[in-house]
Parts: C-alpha cells; structure tokens; sequence
C-alpha cells in the first residue's frame, strides 16, 4: 500500500513538474522604425560624457553634487525602491505557491467536563469516570496542488515580468529626478545670470539718468528728458522681481527634489556661477538603441509579457486542479503514551477542483484577461511611439536653441556697440536722448533673451539626455525590444 502510495505521488510530481501549460506563450513584440529625421547638433564645447553620468559632462562640480544628492536623498525614489521590494515579495511569494507547504502544529486540552452534558451525562454512568479530560496533540502538516496545467507557473511568471516592470519604473524614476534635478539647477543658473544683466543695466541707466539731470541743470536739456530717463531706469528696475520670484521657485523645487525642506541649501547656490557650456553628445543612436534604453518602454514591455501570462492562468480554470495533503501526529490523553505507536495518528487527502459547470465565469475571465492583454499590448506600442517623439523633440529643440543662441551672441554685440555710440552722440549734442533710450531697452532685452536661451540651450541638452534614455546603467542582457 505504501509502496503503492509513493509511486502515485511519484507521478503525479512527474505531472505537475513537467505537465504542460496551457495560454499562449509570450513572444516580444518586433519593432520597425525609420531612423530620427532630426540629428544632434555638430557638438558642443565639452566632450561627449557617458550617458548613464551624463550630468558629469556640464564640467560643473556643483552640477554633479546637486544630482548626486537628489540621487541619494529623493523622496520619490525611495518610494520606488520600496515598490519594488514589494513587487519581488510577491513574485517570491508566487513561486512559492508552486513548492508544498508544511506546517507544525501542537496542542494540549485541560477540560473539566459538564456532567449534564450529552457527553457528561453518559460518562457519568461508567466506572472510574473523571471529569477532568486532557488530551495532547501534536504533528506535521503538508499540502500541496499539482500544477498539472500551469495556472500556479504561469502566475509566478506574470509576478516575476510585475517585478521586472517595478524595478524599470524605478530607473525611470531616477532618470526623472537626475533630469528635474539638473533642469532646476540650470534654472537658477540662467535666473542669476539674467538678474545680473539687469542689475548691470540698472547701474547703467542710474548713470544716464545722471548725465541727463546733470545736462538739465546746466541748461543743456530739458525736464522732458530727465523724466524719459526716469522711467528707463524704473522700467528695468520692474523686471527684478518676477526673475527674483522665478530664482526663489527654482531653489525651493530643487530643495524638495533633494529630499529636504525648502531653503536648506540655498546659501550653497547663492555664489553665483556662469551657465554650465554645453557638452556634446555623442552616439549615432537610432530607435531601436533609445528604446532599448528607456526605462518607460523596457516597464510597458514587461507589463505586456505579466497581462500574457494572465491569459494562462486564467484559461488554466478550465481544468482540474488537484491537491494533496496529508499529516503525520500524535494524539494521546495523557503526555506517557503522546509519542508512542498507539498514539500515532496519520491523515491523507486527495483533493480534485473542477469549475466543470462555471465555464460561464470561466470565459469572461479569460476574455477579460484577452482584454487586459490588448490594452497592454496597445499601451506598450504608444510608449515607444513616445519615446520617439521626446527624442525628435529634444533634439530640434536643442539645435535650433543653439542657433537663436549664437544669433542672440552676434546681436548683443552690436547693440552694445550701438548704445556705446549713442552715448556719445547724446553727450555731443548730435542726436536727441530717446535715441539713447531705445537702444537701452534694446540691449537690456536682447541680453535677457541670450541668458534665458543659454540657459534653456543647456536645458535641451538635460532633456536629449533624458529622451535617450541617459541616467541609468542598463545592466548587460537586459534588453526587451524585439527588431522585425
């Protein structure tokens, strides 16, 4: 009988190891995508940096510390982290469904017996009867169901692909935060910079007004001129505030994105530095190596394999599922005879599960898993259409930034020289004050215009790291993008 016993159990674990799976078998999907219409630019001042660090190519020390810390202190991330740990305890906990389970149980019962009871009442009528019972019980339990059509298999690989879709979001949570972290301090670069512009034409102005007010009192102008100076001078004295405000939001966001209270570390920025020069970035990288990359597209691919593996578990309920489960204990009234062989007292049970008359249930379920399966599929398909998108973005962004910087550079120039000749001309009594100025106003605009796009020339860099999936090591054999 025993004999018999073990070669069923036997086969049945031949069948449940080697039994086949029923549900379709997951097959990345094939990608075909034409090469980026737009290019990167001819290169910048610094050299191309490694895209997993490319925070590192700015050549700015306090750069590299602002994203480091946002690295190692960000709230977000940490919360990432621990959806991850969580999506790994399920997945282990899936497999572990596969594995049987054992379970140690022990008990002592004290009871002193009611004689008016139906089992005191008849007790009572034997010889030697006590009303004090005890009874002592231990042993080992075990349990397990065959996975005879894959059902448990199939979900253990859908928690594994959850997993491996938590552990890329989280990467893409950091390739976030590096990106959010630079573009704010690139912010407050390009706020002090055009502050100091304006601070500068303020001095400037101050003087004018005084060579104006200087020619009135001597009778060499009139009250109309002092008053258009006046008003020069004001018009750029109004335009500190909002750059003020908008300094003051960019260090406050970049405090939180380092995980601590607005202000902590803004006496650390307050030494005021040029905008960090562009670095080139390098690489030939057509879609196929993006998509590789992007975390976005790597966690959507994942969730589609997790919503495949669904289908099987849910089509496995058209099956029978059997289970075993069994103990070995003792059971004795009194502690002498617990562990001897009249006390032993061993269980088996086999158990069969058929939905044999709930297929109704059964197809909606797996219609619905059908379901949750094409919208994964359609949601994977529009991130690497995203993806895409961000990179032609990014780098006609980035290229045509560059060009309205360069031509930003060359008009300065001349505007400043321009002011400088009618100052002079002004002071010559050759041309009348209002010449003098528009080309203040000129010169005060066009040199706020050239810091706000240096600054955001240097923020379409950040952003073409980012599309290009930069800001995290992709770990080798980790790719998930099938070619056609």
């Amino acid at each position: 009988m025993i004999a018999s016993s073990l070669r069923l159990s036997g086969l049945l674990l031949v069948l449940g190891v080697a039994g086949c799976m029923v549900g379709p078998d997951y097959k990345k999907p094939g990608v075909a995508l034409a090469p980026f219409h737009n290019s990167l630019p001819a290169g910048g001042t610094q050299p191309a940096p490694q895209l997993d660090t490319w925070w590192t190519g700015f050549n700015d020390p306090m750069l590299v510390t602002v994203v480091q810390r946002a690295l190692d202190q960000n709230l977000d991330l940490a919360a990432s982290f621990a959806r991850v740990q969580q999506a790994r305890a399920s997945a282990n906990a899936a497999g572990a469904q596969l594995l049987p389970t054992f379970d140690l149980n022990a008990s002592a019962t004290v009871e002193h017996q009611s004689t008016v009871g139906a089992l005191g009442a008849l007790g009572e009528s034997l010889p030697d009867y006590n009303r004090d019972q005890r009874e002592y019980n231990i042993g080992t339990g075990a349990s397990w169901e065959i996975d005879l059509f894959g059902g448990l298999r199939r979900g253990a690989r859908a928690a594994r692909a959850e997993a491996q879709a938590a552990r890329a979001e989280q990467d893409g949570t950091r390739v976030t935060v590096a990106s959010d972290a630079a573009d704010a301090y690139l912010q407050i670069r390009a706020y002090q910079a055009r502050i100091a512009v304006t601070t500068d034409q303020i001095d400037t102005d101050t003087k004018l007004l005084g060579i104006v007010q200087l020619r009135e009192s001597l009778g060499k102008g009139e009250d109309r001129e002092v008053a258009q100076a006046q008003a020069v001078l004001e018009q750029a004295q109004s335009i500190l505030p909002p750059l003020r405000i908008g300094l003051e939001a960019q260090l406050n966001r970049l405090d939180v994105l380092m995980g601590v209270q607005p202000g902590t570390y803004a006496h650390e920025l307050a030494v005021v530095a040029p905008i960090p020069a562009i670095p080139a970035i390098g690489g030939d990288d057509q879609p196929l190596d993006v998509l590789r990359r992007r975390p976005d597209v790597i966690a959507a691919e994942r969730r589609l394999a997790a919503s495949n593996e669904q289908i099987g578990v849910a089509v496995a309920d058209y099956y029978p599922k059997i289970s075993l489960s069994g103990a070995l204990g003792f059971d004795s009234l009194s502690t002498n005879q617990l562990f001897t062989a009249k006390a032993f007292q061993p269980i088996g049970t086999g158990l069969l599960r058929w939905r044999l008359f709930d297929f109704g249930k059964v197809d909606a379920e797996v219609a619905q898993a059908k379901g949750s399966n094409a919208e994964a599929l359609a949601q994977y398909r529009q991130s690497i259409l995203k993806a895409t998108e961000d990179v032609e973005d990014a780098l006609v962004t980035l290229s045509q930034t560059e060009v309205r910087v360069q031509t930003l550079q060359q008009e300065v120039a001349s505007l400043d020289r321009a002011r400088k000749l009618s100052q002079t001309a002004y002071e010559a009594g050759a041309i009348p004050l209002t010449d003098v100025l528009d080309a203040d106003r000129q010169l005060l605009i066009t040199r706020d215009e050239l810091d706000a796009d240096r600054g955001d020339a240097a923020r379409a860099a950040v952003k073409t790291f980012r599309a290009l999936g930069g800001g995290w090591d992709v770990p080798p054999g980790s790719t998930q993008i099938a070619e056609k």
